[in-house]
């Protein structure tokens, strides 16, 4: 590890912050390309969200990530936002610029796209409707990047009918005519022509209730993806490949979400390849 006085520094600013695995990812970055800085955990209250978006640009800092709870609140508190953002309301990706000014960036959206593709290049969304299960900002951020790449239906489902439809109203004011709200559970003939299912609820993440979703009537060609990585093959994804259908798990997105972020502080866009997912995955899975 290279750290002086000249080291560049970014971190992720949570409450709390010590689950977070993006301090290993920068880490790993940081070492591989044997880049001078360092990447650290900042646990801010959320009283002090707005100290720390001030202080943190005079102690040097060249940007950050922000995690729960924070991420609406930061919107708030940056100078300019891409449009991501703007879309989501949320900043999950702080950049400081020279002239000191902030701006805020979701990348969350891009982080999935970024790992679909580069899992299954061949993938086309305009092949078919994509169910989105969930309606909190992961599942908007999934919407919002599959429909801007083409998807001609977007049906969602969710436990609350009611955040659900609002969600839906909220993306049919950005993509009109091309959202449907369905009932919890989904009803099997919503999967029959599906192109790709999505559960970006946290139902099958360690210490949660399964996701229990027949998935029989989807057909052959169909990818089944799962934001949850604790743990890294959930149930859904295991029913999903004794169908023999392609599945995505959750910690491409986690990975991918964070190349943006990194390309700024450590002045060169990281490689994703298979040693990335093994740093985190002896976290997530140690041995020994």
């Amino acid at each position: 590890m290279l750290l002086s006085g000249k080291a560049r520094l970014a971190g992720v600013v949570g409450w709390p912050v010590a689950h977070s695995l993006s301090p290993r990812l920068h880490g790993h970055w940081f070492a591989r390309y044997r880049i001078d800085g360092a990447y650290v955990p900042l646990a801010v209250r959320p009283e002090d969200l707005e100290l720390a978006f001030r202080a943190l640009p005079r102690l040097g800092f060249l940007g950050w990530n922000v995690t729960i709870p924070h991420k609406e609140r930061a919107f708030a508190l940056v100078h300019r936002r891409d449009a991501a953002a703007e879309r989501m309301r949320a900043v999950n990706t702080v950049l400081v610029h020279q002239d000191g000014t902030l701006e805020g960036r979701n990348t969350d959206g891009a982080g999935f796209w970024a790992h679909l593709l580069a899992e299954y290049p061949d993938f086309d969304p305009r092949s078919g409707p994509t169910l989105v299960l969930g309606a909190g900002g992961a599942a908007r951020a999934v919407a919002c990047a599959l429909l801007d790449a083409g998807c001609p239906l977007l049906r969602l489902a969710n436990r609350t009918a009611a955040r659900a439809a609002a969600l839906a109203a909220d993306l049919d004011a950005l993509f009109p005519g091309r959202l449907a709200v369905l009932s919890w559970p989904p009803p099997a003939e919503a999967l029959g022509d599906l192109a790709l299912l999505v559960n970006a609820t946290s139902l099958g993440m360690e210490g949660q209730p399964p996701l229990a979703l027949d998935l029989a009537p989807l057909p052959q060609a169909a990818i089944v993806a799962d934001l949850v990585y604790v743990p890294l093959e959930t149930e859904l994804l295991r029913a999903a490949r004794a169908r023999g259908l392609r599945t995505l798990d959750g910690l491409g997105m986690l990975i991918h979400q964070a190349v943006p972020g990194f390309s700024f502080w450590g002045g060169r866009i990281p490689e994703v390849d298979a040693a990335v997912r093994d740093c985190l995955l002896e976290v997530l899975h140690p041995t020994g």
